[in-house]
This record gives C-alpha cells, sequence and structure tokens, in this order.
C-alpha cells in the first residue's frame, strides 16, 4: 500500500481492502494465508506505509512452519486456558451486558466478559443496515474476523462505486458514515493488544499481528476513511 497521498483514492480503496481481508482471515484461522503474507515480507512493507514505526519482525520469516503457527493461533483464541484470549469484544468490556445470561462454564454470570454481550449488538446493527452477513468468526458478530471482514466488505463496495464513475455521492457518504462508526467499534482492539502481547511471549507472531492490526485500524480511522473528502 503506497503511501496515501500518492496514490488514486480507488487505488487506495482496493489497497485498504486488501489488507481488511488479509487481517480478517488470519484472525479467522487462516493460517495458510498469514504465512504467504509473512513469507512475501507483506507486513513490512505495509508498515513502511504507516506513520508510526512498527516493529514486524515477527511478521517475517523466509519459510513459516504452518503446524506450529496453527497451534499458536488456537492455544491464544481457540481452546479455552492459561493463555487463551478471546477474539471478541464482549469479552473486553469492563461492565457487564444489561441482559445477558449465560450457563458458559467460563462465564460467572453477571460478570463483564460474557459471549454475546452488547457490543455484539451494536456491531450486528451496523451489520443489519447493509444486510452484511459475515462468513468469518465462527458466528460471533464481534468477533475480530467478522469485525474486519465488515470493513473489507464496505471498503470494497466503495471503492466499486467510486470505480463506476456515476454520481453515488450518498451511497459512498453512507458507507463511510459505517467505516467510521465500524472502526469506533473495534476501539476494544486496544485491550486485545496488551492481553494478547502479555501471553504470546514466544514466538511473538500474534501479539505483532493485533499490534499491526491497531495501529492499521488507528491510521484508516484517522487518514484512509477521509481521504479525498
Amino acid at each position: 500500500m503506497a503511501n496515501a497521498s500518492t496514490v488514486e483514492p480507488v487505488a487506495l480503496l482496493q489497497a485498504r481492502a486488501h489488507v481488511y481481508d488479509l487481517l480478517s482471515a488470519a484472525f479467522d484461522g487462516d493460517v495458510a494465508v498469514l504465512a504467504k503474507a509473512m513469507e512475501d515480507d507483506v507486513f513490512a512493507r505495509l508498515a513502511d506505509t504507516l506513520p508510526t514505526e512498527i516493529d514486524t519482525d515477527a511478521l517475517t520469516a523466509a519459510t513459516v512452519d504452518t503446524e506450529a503457527l496453527a497451534y499458536g493461533y488456537d492455544n491464544l483464541f481457540e481452546v479455552p486456558g492459561p493463555n487463551f484470549v478471546p477474539p471478541f469484544a464482549s469479552a473486553h468490556r469492563s461492565d457487564p451486558s444489561e441482559q445477558f445470561e449465560s450457563d458458559s462454564p467460563y462465564h460467572e454470570e453477571g460478570a463483564a466478559g460474557e459471549l454475546l454481550g452488547d457490543p455484539a449488538a451494536e456491531i450486528a446493527e451496523l451489520y443489519a443496515r447493509v444486510d452484511f452477513h459475515p462468513e468469518r468468526g465462527e458466528g460471533i458478530p464481534d468477533h475480530l474476523a467478522a469485525e474486519l471482514e465488515f470493513m473489507y466488505a464496505l471498503v470494497t463496495q466503495e471503492a466499486h462505486l467510486r470505480a463506476d464513475g456515476d454520481d453515488h455521492d450518498e451511497e459512498v457518504a453512507a458507507l463511510r458514515d459505517l467505516q467510521r462508526n465500524a472502526l469506533t467499534q473495534l476501539g476494544w482492539l486496544d485491550d486485545l493488544d496488551e492481553a494478547v502481547g502479555d501471553r504470546d511471549t514466544v514466538e511473538g507472531v500474534f501479539a505483532a499481528l493485533v499490534r499491526f492490526t491497531r495501529v492499521f485500524c488507528a491510521w484508516d480511522a484517522r487518514d484512509g476513511v477521509e481521504f479525498d473528502c
């Protein structure tokens, strides 16, 4: 992705969409996609285009062991245990949802961090505005993979409208408003970054991936969405 100030609007939209698709796949456990990006030096090249310095050493490798990568993903994001970090927003809320009942052995009723809490309802409302149904994220609306897939869909649709060349000002404005709202919902990446950083201390691939995602989304909220407004 080239510097935003030097590319055409549609090209920047396509580049942004590509990044969201990559990150969504990675957080959905598609280690083949993640491994190829690491071997192709994708993250380092993307980091060079962002205004904040990001350490991508853990995301760059000549050859990636996909089995080890899959084990690391499962250990962090799939299997409850000492290193488990829920990859959905509800788990990182400090206050419990107003109306929620849980029979999960991993969650105490009345405590914060429930599955399908208020953040899931909030992002699902945004999905409903454009009839979006995430294919990633295991059916959990506020799963990081689903939220990033939503951004991919919104940015891709804006790119199509802008490339069409006809008058789509109202539709583009609505899509950008949804992008702003979706990125606001992704504010929980700060908490995820801290939690994964505390647990992924050996290889550090997913700690680096969450950090990259947090920085990219912050840049996109500030500069990407607003480009050429």
